[in-house]
């Protein structure tokens, strides 16, 4: 309830533009190499049947899809002392050009291709996210030194420096209030959804904002153990705890690439010296089964389900960022939820309004905060227009920083609106009927507005951040989509945690959190867990969890550090989601059943000399088409 005005919020809504690395936009061009070299080999093949075309475009498939995979395989093989997919990938693709089939061998490395090429895309929003985080510090603050005001850049801001905060600047390091009064922005932090008001001795946390009023505070700690700096140090452990989680590929790939490059050769010279076969037909055999037992259509179950069911998602306006934050989100149990901006509105309403005559306090209170930018003026002012209200006309209005506003009515009267202290300092005493309504309100978390004209108090009015329209609907199809556990996690006050709560149907949640204290109870709540938030303070809880899902109207740092973004705002969509998922993780274990089937079928038989090359060829890719089949049945599915 103040006359200056807020800070322009950053526009939020949808993910900030991904900026490719050097090391991806080359992974990204050889895989576009890899497919071009494939389709004009085909087509020299096939379709022109010129020799020379083919083997130009079967040539650039295997060096632009071949050398990468070459280079990790041989990486892997003299410094870990493991064989692995890559190293197969290669042998196969060879193998299969050794035969007369280059064609298969080209599509074996443009699949490989694509799919590391997506995993590192994935991986790089790390370092996305903490720039991100690291861009709501300011460039440096006023400090005042020996009587004097200087600019200084954060790194030489320092230990009992005097902050110069004026209105509508980020806080520059963690410091402590000495003069002045204001209200500060403090939801990048704790989530807070009303501003704080700031005396002498009260504490300011870097990177939140400066509503009004100029203050001066001294720096109590350095730029590097700063608030902001631990968000920061959180966000890179919750990522590095994440990263390490073995994926499915990881426990398989050494063994079985293992098992059949040690087959090769066991084939051939069993058929070779064992049955005496010629050596050209044991090559050919064992060649067939090399091309056989290569994983084509174990290497793309996964993505042509994922990739299918990610498109699906993003119809209905849930975008998930990997392939990984889907399967993640198919065995979520547990929910947690930020309550500002994601089970709320983040945008402050005006409920009550206690009064001997509602309309005129409600036009006298509007009349005051049409002076005012404050988020509590705002919703006074916008209640009033909706209920047909006309502000009353006042004059010389003024800020009263930390307590409210003043202004004069036509007769002459102060006219007031703010907390008990203003009224107090308006000499005005409240009713038993009008304390009994505000403890009420208080206890209900809500945020009471005192209204008065001289020592009269005229009326009180609740105002609080109201929870999104169809919130409770959302949480109800979200257990019974299969989730278990929903629960609230706030940096607000303990009443208003509990009123929102109740409202939404939340049964369980915490108030009065830190970033850390959020951090710590998704480590200790039944897992898998999924975290949904919109803001900085939501940041490491993001990274942390099992999975991260942000609204789009949230921060950057939010949208960076999620996993999944929730792009209209739709709560109600993650219902949908969960139950697309956990079909999605179903079609890939099918997927995979089938294609490990084939290869164990067809590969004994291939040996035994009962499938020749052909038929061969068309069983591997008869099971790639099937898998690929089985993943674009879920474009159709509705979220």
């Amino acid at each position: 309830m103040t006359t200056s005005t807020l800070p322009t919020p950053s526009p939020a809504g949808l993910p900030r533009p991904f900026r490719l690395s050097p090391e991806l936009r080359t992974a990204v061009l050889l895989t576009a190499l890899t497919l071009l070299g494939l389709l004009v080999g085909v087509v020299g093949e096939h379709l022109l049947a010129l020799p020379a075309v083919m083997w130009v475009g079967y040539g650039l498939a295997y060096l632009a899809g071949g050398i990468p995979a070459g280079r990790e395989a041989l990486r892997s093989l003299l410094r870990e002392r493991k064989l692995d997919v890559d190293l197969l990938m290669v042998l196969a693709a060879l193998g299969a050009a050794s035969i007369g089939q280059m064609a298969d061998g080209a599509i074996l490395l443009f699949l490989f291709s694509l799919s590391n090429t997506l995993q590192d895309w994935a991986m790089g929003r790390t370092k996305n996210a903490i720039q991100a985080l690291m861009d709501l510090n300011p460039e440096g603050a006023t400090v005042r030194r020996d009587g004097r005001e200087r600019w200084c850049e954060l790194g030489e801001i320092q230990v009992g420096d005097l902050l110069v905060v004026r209105p509508g600047e980020r806080i520059a390091a963690d410091a402590r209030v000495v003069r002045g009064q204001t209200s500060v922005d403090e939801s990048p932090v704790t989530g807070e959804s009303v501003p704080v008001d700031k005396e002498p001795g009260a504490a300011l946390a870097s990177g939140t904002v400066n509503l009004n009023g100029s203050v001066e505070a001294e720096v109590i700690r350095p730029a590097g153990e700063s608030t902001l700096a631990r968000l920061v140090g959180l966000m890179e452990e919750a990522q590095t705890q994440k990263s390490r989680t073995e994926t499915l590929t990881e426990r398989w790939e050494s063994p079985y690439a293992t098992a059949v490059l040690l087959g090769v050769p066991l084939v051939f010279a069993l058929l070779y010296y064992g049955f005496g076969l010629p050596t050209d037909d044991a090559w050919y055999r064992a060649m067939t089964f090399m091309v056989v037992a290569s994983p084509c259509a174990v290497v793309i179950s996964t993505p042509a389900v994922m990739l299918s069911a990610m498109a699906a998602a993003a119809r209905a306006g849930v975008l998930f960022k990997s392939s990984a934050a889907l399967d993640a989100l198919a065995g979520v149990q547990t929910v947690a939820f930020d309550k500002t901006g994601t089970l709320t509105q983040a945008r402050m309403t005006l409920t009550h309004v206690h009064a001997a005559d509602e309309r005129q306090a409600l036009a006298l209170a509007a009349g005051l905060e049409t002076h005012s930018e404050h988020p509590i003026a705002r919703a006074v002012v916008t209640a009033a227009g909706e209920r047909g209200v006309t502000p009353l006309a006042l004059t010389d209005a003024q800020a009263v920083p930390g307590h409210g506003i003043t202004a004069r009515t036509p007769e002459g009267e102060v006219a007031w609106a703010g907390n008990l202290r203003l009224a107090g300092r308006q000499g005005a005493t409240l009713s038993e009927a009008q304390r009994a309504r505000l403890d009420e309100l208080a206890a209900a978390g809500r945020c009471v507005v005192i209204v008065g004209v001289g020592s009269r108090a005229v009326g009180l009015l609740g105002v609080t951040d109201a929870p999104r329209p169809g919130i409770r609907d959302a949480l109800d199809q979200l257990a019974a989509s299969g989730v278990q556990h929903r629960v609230m996690l706030t940096g607000d006050r303990e009443e208003v945690a509990r009123t929102v709560a109740r409202e939404v149907g939340l049964s369980e949640y915490r108030a009065e959190l830190l970033p850390e204290d959020k951090l710590r109870i998704i480590g200790e709540l039944p897992g898998p867990v999924a975290m949904v938030g919109d803001g900085v303070n939501d940041a490491p809880a993001l990274a942390r969890a099992d999975l991260g899902v942000a609204v789009a109207s949230g921060t950057d740092v939010a949208i960076e550090s999620a996993d999944v973004v929730l792009m209209h705002n739709d709560l109600g969509r993650l219902a949908g989601a969960v139950r697309l998922a956990r079909e999605a993780r179903r079609t890939v274990r099918l997927n995979l059943t089938f294609a490990f089937g084939v290869i164990l079928i067809v590969a004994p038989l291939a040996v035994a000399g009962q499938v020749p090359l052909p038929l061969g060829v068309l069983a591997h890719e008869g099971g790639t088409v099937f898998v690929v089949f089985m993943g674009l049945r879920l474009l159709r599915r509705r979220v």
